[in-house]
């Protein structure tokens, strides 16, 4: 019968050893060999006549070491299932030494683990904790903006002979060249589409009378400002436009006619509403608007729980362990350094931190992802992909969809922890006592741009 010791190294980390003896063992090595012999086809011997010294002598050692192996591993996992110990990830074995096994001279052998324990901890009082809820509300402004957004979006495009304002796309190729204009073999070559008024300023009047077929002579840095040459290099996918020249190739002049506050454009864009005057439809854009500003706050609402749980929550871990168990888990031949592992750390323990963080949540609060909440997911995206807000879910082809998602399995495991992680804010969020702050757009994008500069 196996024997254990075990020892404290550190606050949550403990060491154990199992001693097995022969008896443990021995009986179903035996019993291997001779299941090994009827099954064993050697040249010479007939199937299930090979002499079991022979078996013996060609696999034994093999053999040997996989049922010592399995015994302490059943040995292993029995005792920490008798110890209740709630445990990180598999116990690690400290200097597991295989050369002492010897199937000429069975032994009672020993081997030593070590094991990283999880905590205890209490989730921080969120009725204590003083949480903003940001307000934006739509301005007239704001709503103005969005009509005309819509109302080019949704356009007439006409192709003028020539560029005439900022208010002209143009669709252009951009072609890699030297200084002098001369296009550069296996240079750049991409298709973009622009509005005029993505040039700077000073550039603009230099493009107007430009027609299809002519070519600008240009760098990114003189006719881009810094925020529309940003998008322009992740448009042809290069990192800098440092030394860059390029030749535009205007392939075709267009203007966008917008199109004209009337009924037909209302129930275009809202076929289900009786939305027949322009008093009528601003005020359905508004509360669109703010509709999507709601949810903006709402995630940055949520957003901030995150850090105040993580942040709030007091957890002690066996950290020389778990530095420990990340290294051992690199592919072999790519052993990570006490460097890697120590740069990598941090992160790793804040995801290991928020994993213990909603365990508990889940478990004492009963928060639960059930099969209608996914296949009502499932139907929300398609609504999503589709373009719409309603969808009879008893059409044959819907059920079909939604089945067919549910038979995937890394489909399902993604949406049950997008669908658990929202369940878990939205808890959060009945718990606080948040105090909403109006603030304008423009405040509100700097306050979630600080932020997110702050936690990356």
């Amino acid at each position: 019968m196996a024997t254990v010791t075990q020892q404290e190294v550190a606050p949550l980390h403990k060491q154990f050893s199992i001693t097995i003896n022969k008896e443990d063992y021995l009986p179903q090595f035996e019993k291997s060999l001779k299941e090994y012999s009827k099954k064993a086809n050697i040249p010479g011997f007939r199937k299930g006549m090979v002499p079991a010294g022979l078996i013996k002598k060609m696999y034994g050692s093999s053999l040997f070491t996989d049922e010592v192996l399995k015994t302490v591993d059943k040995e292993v996992f029995k005792f920490i299932e008798d110890e209740k110990l709630d445990i990180f990830a598999q116990p690690l074995p400290v200097d597991m030494n295989l050369g002492q096994l010897d199937v000429n001279n069975p032994n009672n052998y020993t081997f030593t683990f070590e094991i990283g324990m999880k905590p205890g901890f209490q989730l921080p009082d969120l009725a204590k904790e003083q949480v903003k809820r940001y307000k934006v509300n739509v301005t007239d402004e704001m709503l103005n903006e969005e009509i005309e957004r819509l109302r080019t979006r949704y356009g007439n495009m006409t192709e003028p002979e020539s560029v005439s304002g900022d208010e002209n796309v143009l669709n252009v190729t951009f072609i890699e060249t030297d200084a002098s204009g001369n296009e550069i073999e296996g240079g750049l070559r991409k298709d973009n589409s622009l509005l005029v008024k993505y040039f700077n300023e000073a550039y603009r009047p230099g493009l107007i009378g430009k027609k299809k077929d002519d070519t600008i002579q240009l760098t990114l840095d003189e006719a881009f400002d810094a925020k529309e040459k940003e998008w322009i290099l992740n448009d042809l996918g290069i990192d800098s436009a440092s030394g860059k020249h390029f030749k535009l190739l205007i392939t075709k002049v267009g203007h966008v006619e917008p199109r004209e506050l009337n009924e037909e454009f209302f129930t275009q864009l809202f076929p289900n509403d009786e939305v027949k005057t322009e008093e009528e439809f601003r005020e359905r854009i508004k509360q669109e608007l703010q509709k999507q500003w709601d949810a903006e706050s709402r995630n940055q609402l949520h957003h901030s729980l995150y850090h105040v749980l993580l942040e709030h929550t007091n957890i002690d871990f066996p950290a020389d362990f778990l530095k420990r168990w990340i290294k051992s888990q690199a592919e072999k031949g790519e052993e990570k350094t006490d460097e890697e592992v120590e740069k990598e750390f941090p992160a790793f323990l804040n995801q290991l931190k928020w994993s213990l963080i909603t365990d508990k949540m889940v478990q004492e609060n009963g928060i639960q992802v059930s099969q209608d909440d996914l296949r009502q997911f499932a139907k929300d995206q398609l609504l999503g992909y589709m373009g719409t807000s309603t969808l009879d879910e008893e059409q044959q082809w819907v059920r079909d969809y939604i089945d067919r998602m549910m038979k995937d399995r890394k489909y399902v495991e993604d949406s049950y922890n997008r669908l658990q992680t929202q369940k878990i804010f939205d808890f959060a969020e009945t718990k606080i006592n948040a105090v909403e702050t109006p603030v304008s757009k423009e405040e509100f994008i700097h306050l979630n741009e600080e932020h997110q500069h702050h936690h990356h």
